[in-house]
């Protein structure tokens, strides 16, 4: 199902890193699994479905909307020449930054900031990843991705049928592409309040959820 250069990505970032401690014994299953602040980590066939989506080479610059844990950052990172991601929850920033840095791995610059305004110092982009689902494509995004370039999101309401989708920027118009049914987290406007010393917590008794319809992908 994944290229080699997917396959050897996923296999060289250890999810159980990047599993919150409650979690750590569901760290090897196909599950997405709560990471705190109402977000969750995706299970590994969706991050590769998605990372092989954008047909990433290793001289793209690529934004990431929505760091998470840190998970899919990491596979981005040994897949390309540059991962600049952008995080709501500064809590769960701050852990995605030390994972990457227990990881080694220096090609991926982070800040907290609202995902809905991209990155504009730093577009355009050859290749956007977003990891939550928005209503419609956002206007923004498109306008930070490059002429030829790629962007992979999932679209569609909380409560309802969400795809994910591949959108390729022309000069004049982009064209979009269905690739697979899934649920994600919605994607959010602006920052949440800021509380000094916040920590991250974890419900025990959540639901992944990210729900991929495998059967539509046979």
């Amino acid at each position: 199902m994944f290229n080699t250069h997917v396959l050897s990505a996923l296999e060289r970032v250890p999810r159980e890193l990047f599993v919150p401690q409650p979690f750590a014994n569901r760290a090897f299953e196909n599950a997405a699994l709560p990471i705190g602040c109402g977000q969750t980590i995706s299970q590994p066939l969706v991050v590769g479905l998605m990372t092989q989506a954008l047909a990433l080479t290793d001289r793209h610059k690529v934004l990431e909307i929505g760091t998470g844990s840190g998970y899919q950052t990491a596979v981005l990172a040994r897949l390309c020449r540059r991962v600049y991601t952008v995080e709501r929850h500064g809590p769960l920033l701050a852990e995605a930054q030390d994972r990457l840095a227990r990881l080694g791995i220096r090609n991926v610059v982070a800040r907290e900031g609202d995902g809905y305004r991209g990155w504009p110092e730093q577009a355009p982009f050859e290749r956007i990843l977003v990891t939550a689902a928005a209503p419609d494509i956002p206007r923004t995004l498109v306008e930070h991705l490059a002429v030829g370039g790629l962007m992979v999101l999932p679209v569609g309401e909380e409560d309802g049928l969400q795809h994910v989708v591949r959108v390729r920027r022309y000069a004049t118009h982009i064209q979009t592409e269905t690739l697979f049914p899934v649920r994600f987290v919605p994607m959010v406007e602006g920052l949440p309040p800021r509380v000094e010393g916040e920590v991250v917590h974890y419900d025990l008794d959540d639901d992944a959820l990210e729900v991929p319809v495998l059967s539509s992908l046979s």
